[in-house]
């Protein structure tokens, strides 16, 4: 798509995603515009907009297809195929996102869970052994890796990232407490979990 679409509609892009999906689940069929902004907090008007960069979907005195736009949204996201993902750093949080079956289910395969600590080695994670780092260049050569997960202290980060870069990675889900905006060649979301706590933080202080 040559279009350029803005960070701010992707960003919603995954809330009509799981919101047409429990409708679903509900067994609705169709929606209207105004019907889909009363269940999301979001304006009628933002959501023809945002749907509109691709094309629309709706038909005036219809309203969407539910099931017909839930499978175009993920055929945007890139949802409705499998991405292969590995997880570099097996602690509590890396063995957490390893262990979260419902990934699967919008086309993420955690298939690889990797540490540096020789005590984890061989430690099973749902059905994953915790391998070693030194086996992740034979792993990702015979496997179709396409994403890494980096929950590693931050001062590995940046050498880590640039590993998988040079064995062939294509995307990078940092979760490590450090941005890493300046590696060419790759796809990287920076994840940062105490920033949305600081945001309800503000929240409540603001209700106070």
């Amino acid at each position: 798509m040559d279009k350029q679409i803005s960070q701010a509609v992707i960003r919603r892009l995954p809330r009509y995603y799981r919101y047409l999906g429990e409708l679903l689940d509900d067994g609705v069929e169709r929606i209207s515009s105004n019907d889909l902004s009363k269940r999301m907090h979001v304006t009628a008007s933002q959501i023809r907009q945002d749907l509109n960069n691709f094309g629309g979907f709706g038909q005036q005195g219809y309203g969407y297809n539910v099931a017909y736009l839930h499978d175009e949204i993920g055929n945007i996201l890139g949802v409705n195929e499998t991405h292969n993902v590995i997880v570099i750093g097996a602690g509590n949080l890396g063995q957490a996102i390893a262990g979260y079956v419902k990934f699967e289910r919008v086309g993420f395969k955690i298939i690889g869970l990797f540490d540096t600590n020789p005590e984890l080695k061989g430690k099973m994670v749902r059905d994953l052994p915790i391998q070693m780092l030194d086996e992740l260049p034979d792993f990702i050569k015979n496997n179709d890796v396409e994403i890494a997960a980096l929950t590693l202290p931050k001062a590995n980060a940046k050498s880590t990232a640039l590993k998988l870069v040079s064995l062939g990675v294509h995307a990078i889900w940092n979760f490590a407490h450090v941005d890493l905006d300046d590696i060419p060649d790759v796809v990287i979301e920076n994840v940062h979990l105490s920033d949305s706590l600081m945001q309800l933080s503000y929240n409540i202080t603001k209700q106070k």
